[in-house]
């Protein structure tokens, strides 16, 4: 009984100088918790004698219910105290405005450009950053002898895989696993050993559209073109595709823009090579696509007028806070 008194006394004395919610909570645990001090005495129940036990039962419950009481009560007032405190605030001063973050521009520009291509129906997927030389220059009918291949232009990593050179890595995966018709558009990063300079990263974005049907046309394709660039740019620009040479396709084009004052190259295109529909299990005989690839970093730097790529990765907030 000596033991209860002294810590009801002990008890008392502390819980006046507690002073805020936190050290209160601490102070509660230390009393209440399970291994606080108002348990230790509960488990001391089992070596009193039995006549005693009852007394002592009813003692310690009294001072179980005593120390949660003043705690509450103590609660009560430390909250008060707090109200008391806010409301002396003045909340008819203006407030501080907290700085909110932006999307950054090459995020922009991919929503912008992936929005125009939804709307013609297409569907935007993803894919891995990693991947096989198959995947990557194989089902793409590029050879083994083929520069891109070389380690000079490729990210090879020591167990025999790479980071993609391209996001057409996507378009393979999605037929491998898909019949036709089909109508995707693969945004994403590439990598290329690139020396950095203003118009080069060794890592940067682009977004690769695929369509496949029984009769998808190169007159298709270039309707599609059309209306994104049109779209993208505004209806004064002009547009110009001339013949390349793509290993995926089959004819090939660069599509060039301009607004009056010369011609800039803005992306590839061509009718899906035969051999790419034979990799991915596709008969070439009954089906036909087109496909094209532009890269974002340019796009972005054409409708914002930047003139050096490196600032779209250096983080100055000097910069990204203009969009």
């Amino acid at each position: 009984m000596t033991d209860i008194d002294s810590l009801r006394s002990e008890f008392k004395s502390q819980l006046a100088e507690v002073r805020d919610p936190q050290a209160l909570e601490a102070f509660r645990m230390f009393y209440l918790g399970r291994k606080g001090k108002v348990a230790s005495l509960f488990r001391e129940l089992g070596a009193i004698s039995r006549e005693e036990r009852p007394r002592f039962g009813q003692a310690l419950n009294e001072l179980k219910e005593f120390v949660e009481a003043q705690i509450h009560e103590k609660e009560e007032s430390l909250g008060t105290k707090i109200t008391q405190v806010n409301s002396s605030v003045d909340s008819t001063l203006p407030g501080v405005r907290p700085r909110i973050g932006g999307l950054h521009p090459i995020t922009e520009t991919i929503r912008e450009i992936s929005d125009i291509f939804v709307r013609l129906g297409f569907e935007v997927v993803d894919g891995r950053e990693i991947e096989t030389e198959f995947y990557n220059f194989t089902a793409l009918n590029i050879p083994l002898d083929h520069p891109s291949r070389d380690a000079f232009d490729t990210f090879y990593t020591t167990r025999g895989h790479l980071l993609r050179s391209q996001t057409s890595t996507v378009q393979i995966r999605v037929m491998e696993n898909r019949k036709p018709p089909l109508r995707i558009i693969a945004p994403g990063k590439v990598y290329r050993p690139d020396e950095v300079d203003a118009s080069h990263s060794f890592m940067f974005h682009q977004i690769e559209g695929l369509m496949v049907d029984d009769r998808t046309t190169f007159s298709d394709l270039k309707g599609v073109i059309h209306l994104f660039l049109r779209k993208l740019f505004g209806n004064n620009i002009q547009m110009r595709f001339k013949p390349h040479f793509f290993p995926f396709t089959e004819p090939s084009v660069d599509v060039d823009i301009s607004w009056g004052k010369g011609w800039l190259e803005i992306l590839g295109a061509g009718q899906v090579d035969p051999a790419v529909f034979e990799v991915v299990g596709y008969n070439p005989k009954k089906v036909q696509g087109f496909a094209f690839g532009l890269g974002v970093e340019r796009i972005a730097m054409l409708k914002y007028g930047i003139k050096d790529i490196r600032l779209f990765f250096e983080n100055d907030l000097r910069f990204l806070r203009q969009f």
